[in-house]
């Protein structure tokens, strides 16, 4: 039996769709008079490098030809260009870009991750990415390839650590209601997926990130507020971030954001607010600080909370940790002289 060429006479071979693919990347970046043509071949290119990697309808895509794909990938400086340029990219290219990053990052020989291995010794690439919530038209499209990178313990690493992790603070207020949303989501990824690593990033950089998370709490924009105040809470109550947690509730200027947040005019917000504060209440150790100023508003607060959000009737578990509080609250004495 004669062994089929991979590749026939009228299909191109990764090396070749790949130079095309750069060379009018090249020409789309003159922004000149070519950039039509160009722009229709880049598409072909994309649709072209698609069917290697993810196959078509009949035909499951071939292991050496993807193989062959992906190291001209890497060694062409290709997967950087695509990045750096989504923005030249028409709009289906930019779902196919999209496509073809996400689906060479989850390929794996044996154990080995190829592109996460690329990417951490580029690490350029993720910033690139990260900077893509600066621009609208491919924002969105970013934020699906670096929530794909984060999946990626090395390179979760890499954004957490780096000095750009603080602009998600400022990407997370953008006006752009579905942009910072997106940048949230990715936010929320980076702080919750790899437990241990997230707990020994908050630890070390407890002071700067909770100064920043402060203001989030105290947003004008109200998701932002709400959805920051939620993962406060899930980030507190996590096991793995015991450490922090005790940090948080030992701060008076902690408990008392929290008490004016329980005020919020709005009860999604209250509500919130106050799965944050019962971490203070129901600490057995509290700081000399917290205990005074439970003291100081103890009558306030039993009142307060004795009618808190009483339409929650249905909320069992709300209620039984509503008269919790109450009763730890009346509980309290006064130490010392």
């Amino acid at each position: 039996m004669k062994k089929m060429p991979l590749f026939s006479k009228s299909q191109k071979n990764p090396a070749e769709i790949v130079k095309i693919l750069k060379d009018n990347m090249a020409i789309l970046e003159k922004q000149d008079k070519k950039t039509d043509k160009a722009s229709e071949e880049v598409s072909k290119s994309l649709q072209a490098i698609k069917e290697i990697l993810c196959g078509t309808n009949d035909k499951e895509p071939p292991t050496e030809a993807v193989a062959q794909l992906a190291q001209e990938l890497y060694s062409s400086g290709l997967l950087v260009t695509l990045i750096a340029d989504l923005q030249l990219i028409d709009f289906e290219g930019k779902k196919d870009v999209t496509q073809i990053f996400n689906n060479i990052l989850r390929r794996q020989i044996g154990t080995r991750s190829p592109t996460v291995e690329y990417i951490s010794a580029h690490p350029h690439i993720l910033f690139m990415l990260l900077k893509g919530y600066e621009a609208p038209q491919i924002a969105l499209r970013c934020g699906i390839m670096l929530r794909e990178c984060i999946r990626h313990e090395p390179l979760a690493k890499i954004i957490l650590f780096s000095n750009q992790f603080r602009d998600f603070f400022k990407y997370v207020e953008l006006s752009t209601f579905d942009i910072a949303s997106d940048a949230f989501a990715t936010f929320k990824d980076l702080l919750t997926r790899h437990k241990m690593l997230v707990a020994d990033f908050l630890e070390q950089n407890y002071d700067t990130i909770f100064e920043d998370y402060e203001k989030l709490l105290q947003s004008e924009n109200y998701v932002t507020k709400r959805q920051s105040l939620k993962l406060l809470g899930e980030l507190i109550l996590d096991r793995h971030n015991f450490v922090i947690m005790t940090k948080y509730i030992s701060k008076p200027e902690n408990l008392k954001l929290m008490m004016n947040l329980l005020r919020d005019k709005s009860p999604n917000i209250q509500f919130e607010a106050f799965h944050v504060f019962k971490v203070f209440v129901a600490s057995p150790h509290k700081t000399q600080p917290i205990v005074e100023i439970l003291l100081k508003n103890q009558p306030k607060l039993i009142e307060f909370l004795s009618s808190f959000q009483k339409e929650r009737t249905d909320d069992e578990q709300f209620t039984d940790e509503k008269n919790y509080l109450i009763k730890q609250i009346r509980d309290l004495k006064k130490t010392g002289p």
